[in-house]
């Protein structure tokens, strides 16, 4: 139970908590990446869908817009196409790079995130309408495109080997 002017128990969990989640999804888009050898970084195994290296883009440019921009306030501005049509076969290492600066964003600005900022409204993301709700999307849709990483990878004959979690 919180004492008066002290944070709240869900205050101090629950930036905490996301800090961590995201970091720990970053780890595992970070894994599926490495699981690949360089040269299918960019293939695309189905005449529909994505590279992994392009998903990659994809979650980079997505978290630096939506956390980034509309929650961090960095200004960043997204080109949302390019991030899966983009022809450049960039390294892994600076694909990876980008990703991981976006990442190590996420987790610092949640983790300063106080109640009012988490509760404060966003607009033109309907049905979300606070920022703690579009955290929630973003991890969510974050996670989603690790299920598609995985198959990718699996589908060029590798695997993560990551074992199931829950």
């Amino acid at each position: 139970m919180s004492t008066p002017g002290s944070e709240s128990t869900l205050q101090a969990v629950v930036p905490a908590e996301m800090g961590r989640y995201f970091r720990h999804l970053g780890a595992r888009v970070e894994r599926a990446v490495h699981s690949l050898p360089r040269e299918k970084l960019w293939i695309k195994p189905f005449p529909f869908g994505n590279s992994v290296g392009h998903l990659v883009l994809h979650l980079t440019g997505n978290l630096n817009h939506y956390i980034g921009a509309k929650i961090a306030g960095s200004g960043y501005l997204r080109d949302r196409p390019n991030e899966f049509s983009d022809a450049t076969e960039y390294p892994a290492e600076e694909v990876l790079g980008r990703f991981q600066e976006a990442i190590a964003m996420v987790a610092a600005a949640v983790e300063a995130l106080d109640e009012a900022q988490l509760v404060a409204r966003v607009s033109e993301e309907q049905p979300i309408e606070t920022k703690f709700g579009l955290l929630l999307v973003c991890a969510a849709h974050l996670n989603n495109h690790i299920g598609q990483l995985s198959y990718l990878v699996q589908a060029q004959g590798h695997s993560t080997q990551e074992p199931p979690i829950w």
